[in-house]
């Protein structure tokens, strides 16, 4: 198959998902300008697997592509009478759909550049790929759920599980795609790596067009529906670019690390303030990674650099649900804010609804939050848990935030609301969304054992450091490491002074003077000082404030407020993993990670506010110039990285991840195709087949080219990299263990020895190839051919099938 009907193939099925959940994105975004257009591919994705998830987590139907072509079918049946019953009651009226079609080809671009970039360097090969892509490959051959841990087979004296111990959804969810469109899975890694490119484009893109779009209407007098299609050639030409502006820092900008491109540079690892170097252009001096790995002994990565680097971590693979999420919160504020513009104009005309409705009716009008999409909320924050787990916790606290806006806001509004009554209300809505999401990743959460051993607090002093432990709460020896400002600076500074520009010439003057936009202008500076103290006051009433702001500002300052939050947390906490000199690392990796995402939001936005509110040219004329400079600065990242690591792009290798493989190994590549190929369940139904024998292979340190085997193959074998296992089991005495086991099977001159071992591990094949000879010397074939037959051979490489020991 070439390379562009694989792509084709892959995004029609990504458009079929659309196509079929649009009616719910319709209903969910209804008062978006583009009806969640692109949001619907997400929704459908997220649906779709996550219900066959839970019907083979719960045994009742096997993960296999006959049973996702008869769920497609039955979704498209139920589809079409939502499309019917929507076209009757008018519900596709109104629709833009040029918008439409400008979203699509966008991210048809996005998926096709992308492609074309990762076909310069396809392999999945180095850093953590070998880990991701045996997840996906073990996944593909479970029939039912949780799937097998390829690099730590089940052992009759280990109970600490032989299930994946990691948030493996997102890995899933690429499965689930790998095996609906049937394109080879290694080839399916890097089109999924395009794939969330251009949803982090074109999502972002929308979600920039929307915030833009909500603050215009609410600044204009007249009725939405009206509004809404009264849009100009000039305004949509204004709209547009500000997505693609959105899209492009989202997706592709870096930091302001990139100022060091214009200094004589420093070695890696030991960074240098800017103004100690001498300046001059010297791209060729510059690092890329350097900008994720800044501050000594942490990571403060971005979706530009993980494009490049094409580690399929559940960190990328939860963008696109990241943004699904924030256009949720988003349509919540929304909605209700023109539900509560209906109920002024009706007066008391509450709707009622009978029967099984009444319900769900009553918890709207109560908590301000309908049923059905804070059911979908929950399910989608169970999904991002367990394709990485922060950003469940993360987005599970935003909406709370977003609730808390939501009742108070009545509140002010009303003014009959008491403020106990609109905590119980956030309360009652927050209880629900968290016992949805409970249930929702209930499944996974009874197969998983968490991994972290604790928060650890940061310069804890030594009356604690006595203690050792209150809690979850460590107060460990050695553990004060703190950011410098000035790096802080460079790695957020792009942001932060666009946030600056906000607070100080869109929200002081809200505060200062709520309805009166000319005084916002007048005498801003001097009135700084002046009003400090009223500034203050207005501070201790926060949720009045938000009350004062247009919804787009209310929901882009909630994203700024967890954002810092965000940033401020691993300056003071960290939570602790197996990793001594960068204890903080992952911490500040996952939190940030979120941060950089919903700062880029809110940052194009902030241009446009300001651009359009500020009457003073000074103001605007310096504001403009330090934002060209930034981003500028920002924007050339991918200049950067991408010829860096794809080679100038002057070398086109394909889409197919396993080429490294073929030329590197060729005698092994034969056997592990050999292995995917015949290793399967064509002949058996999926409750009787065993589609993952147990493999034994050479194993070796992380990031190496070891347990390559049952990487590409996603059959389980004795230990594969001990570290990871250590990583996500909590202790390193089983994968230690299990080493030395490994090396009786290959060098031990004791068959008995050996067979016991096989026994164990019921090992099924014994592979033989370039790598077990280099890691055992002393490799005895001939007593593995005592126990077994070889079953394929190539060159030098053999895989013997292990005869009946029992």
């Amino acid at each position: 198959m070439s390379d562009v009907t694989s792509v084709f193939i892959w995004w029609l099925v990504i458009f079929v998902f659309g196509l079929i959940f649009f009616p719910a994105s319709n209903r969910f975004f209804s008062r978006f300008i583009d009806r969640g257009y692109l949001f619907a591919k997400v929704i459908g994705i997220v649906i779709s697997s996550y219900l066959i998830w839970l019907l083979s987590s719960l045994g009742l139907l096997p993960f296999a592509k006959i049973t996702l072509i008869i769920y497609l079918l039955c979704a498209l049946f139920i589809s079409l009478w939502f499309y019917k019953e929507d076209l009757k009651k008018g519900k596709f009226k109104s629709l833009h759909l040029g918008l439409f079609i400008f979203e699509e080809i966008i991210f048809l671009i996005g998926l096709g550049v992308w492609s074309y970039v990762k076909a310069h360097e396809p392999t999945i090969h180095g850093l953590e790929k070998f880990m991701d892509f045996g997840f996906v490959n073990s996944i593909l051959k479970t029939s039912y759920f949780p799937p097998l841990d390829m690099w730590l087979t089940k052992s009759p004296d280990y109970s600490g599980g032989y299930f994946i111990n990691y948030y493996y959804f997102g890995h899933y969810m690429t499965a689930f795609l790998t095996k609906l469109s049937g394109i080879d899975p290694a080839v399916t890694y890097n089109l999924m790596i395009a794939t969330l490119f251009a949803f982090t484009f074109t999502l972002s893109m929308s979600l920039g067009i929307n915030l833009v779009h909500f603050f215009n209407w609410e600044n204009m007098k007249g009725s939405y529906e009206l509004l809404k299609n009264k849009i100009g050639l000039g305004k949509w030409i204004k709209l547009l670019a500000i997505g693609l502006m959105t899209g492009y820092i989202v997706s592709l900008g870096g930091n302001l690390h990139t100022l060091y491109s214009f200094t004589t540079g420093y070695p890696n690892e030991t960074p240098v303030p800017p103004w100690k170097l001498s300046f001059g252009y010297h791209p060729d001096r510059y690092w890329y990674p350097n900008a994720t790995r800044f501050i000594p002994f942490t990571i403060h990565e971005f979706p530009a650099y993980s494009f490049v680097v094409s580690d399929l971590h559940g960190h990328v693979s939860d963008i696109p649900l990241v943004f699904l999420t924030l256009a949720l919160l988003l349509s919540f504020i929304i909605d209700k804010n023109k539900a509560f513009q209906t109920k002024i104009n009706s007066q008391d005309e509450t709707p009622t609804i009978g029967g099984r409705f009444k319900f769900a009716t009553d918890f709207e009008n109560h908590t301000f939050l309908p049923l059905g999409k804070l059911l979908f909320l929950g399910v989608l924050l169970a999904a991002m848990y367990m394709t990485n787990a922060w950003d469940g916790l993360i987005y599970l606290i935003l909406s709370g935030m977003v609730f808390l806006y939501l009742n108070f806001s009545a509140k002010f509004r009303e003014n009959q609301t008491s403020f106990y009554d609109s905590l119980y209300r956030t309360f009652s809505g927050s209880l629900f969304l968290l016992f949805f999401f409970l249930l929702a990743s209930l499944p996974f959460s009874l197969n998983f054992k968490p991994f972290a051993s604790g928060i650890g607090v940061l310069c804890a002093p030594k009356t604690l450091l006595d203690i050792k432990k209150i809690g979850p709460l460590l107060f460990e020896v050695d553990k004060c490491q703190k950011s410098p400002l000035y790096m802080l600076t460079i790695l957020w500074g792009f942001f932060y002074f666009h946030v600056a520009s906000f607070l100080i010439f869109i929200l002081v003057p809200k505060m200062l003077n709520r309805n009166n936009k000319t005084s916002e202008n007048k005498k801003l500076a001097a009135g700084l000082i002046t009003h400090f103290k009223k500034i203050g006051l207005s501070l201790l009433k926060p949720l009045k404030l938000f009350h004062q702001l247009t919804v787009a500002d209310s929901f882009v300052l909630l994203m700024i407020i967890i954002s810092t939050l965000l940033l401020i947390f691993p300056e003071f906490f960290y939570l602790k993993d197996i990793y001594p000199a960068h204890y903080r690392a992952n911490t500040m990796f996952k939190l940030g990670y979120q941060a950089f995402m919903m700062l880029g939001l809110a940052t194009i936005y902030i241009i446009y506010r300001i651009k359009t509110s500020v009457d003073r040219s000074v103001i605007k004329i310096i504001f403009t110039i330090m934002s060209i400079i930034t981003i500028f600065l920002v924007a050339i990242y991918p200049n950067f990285a991408v010829n860096s690591y794809f080679g100038n792009l002057k070398v086109y290798s394909g889409l197919d991840g396993l080429k490294w493989l073929k030329n590197q190994y060729p005698d092994d590549y034969n056997a592990i195709i050999w292995l995917r190929n015949n290793i399967n369940c064509n002949n058996s139904t999926p409750r009787e087949c065993n589609s993952q024998p147990v493999i034994a292979e050479a194993n070796g340190e992380s990031y190496t080219d070891y347990a390559r085997v049952s990487a590409n193959t996603g059959l389980p074998t004795i230990i594969g990299w001990p570290v990871h296992e250590w990583l996500w089991r909590g202790s390193y005495d089983e994968a230690g263990k299990r080493i030395p086991e490994v090396a009786v099977i290959y060098e031990s001159k004791d068959i008995n020895a050996v067979k016991n071992i096989l026994r164990k591990y019921s090992v099924a094949y014994i592979f033989v190839g370039t790598l077990e000879k280099d890691k055992y010397p002393n490799l005895n074939e001939t007593g593995i051919a005592s126990v077994g037959d070889i079953v394929f051979q190539s060159g030098n490489t053999k895989i013997y099938k292990v005869k009946i020991l029992f």
